[in-house]
């Protein structure tokens, strides 16, 4: 598999692997064979096990918000956001934004949907926005 920048890196360098999975448009997580444990952030064995059978799945970038706050800023330093750690779908949690609403209309409980963006200067990151309620 190629990338923009060349040969798609190894999966069994994680970190390097879900970055550019990441830059390509995708949001990977690696789940253990053998107890099917779902985690993020990449590593090299799973959490609490030590299992190295570890396989790549794609998320399906769905997921709930658990917790929020609202970080002040002045505007001049862009302003008030959201820092937020969100559970996904496949079982994860992790921190993120979410983006799309004030700061402070994000609530505990609020179904959220992924989208990677740039934030410079640390390249892509997975955003959230929250999905329309039907």
């Amino acid at each position: 598999m190629q990338t923009d920048n060349g040969p798609m890196p190894s999966p069994d360098i994680p970190d390097d692997y879900y970055r550019a999975q990441l830059k390509a448009g995708r949001i990977m997580l690696q789940r253990s064979r053998s107890t099917g444990a779902v985690f993020f952030y990449p590593r090299i064995c799973a959490p609490g096990t030590g299992a190295t059978d570890l396989e790549w799945i794609e998320a399906s970038g769905l997921g709930t918000v658990y917790s929020t706050t609202t970080i002040r800023q002045r505007p001049e330093k862009g302003g008030d956001y959201n820092l937020a750690l969100i559970d996904l779908d496949e079982g994860p949690r992790i921190m993120s934004r979410v983006e799309g609403i004030e700061p402070d209309r994000v609530r505990i409980g609020m179904r959220v949907k992924a989208h990677i963006a740039e934030l410079p200067p640390h390249g892509e990151a997975i955003l959230f926005s929250p999905v329309a309620e039907a």
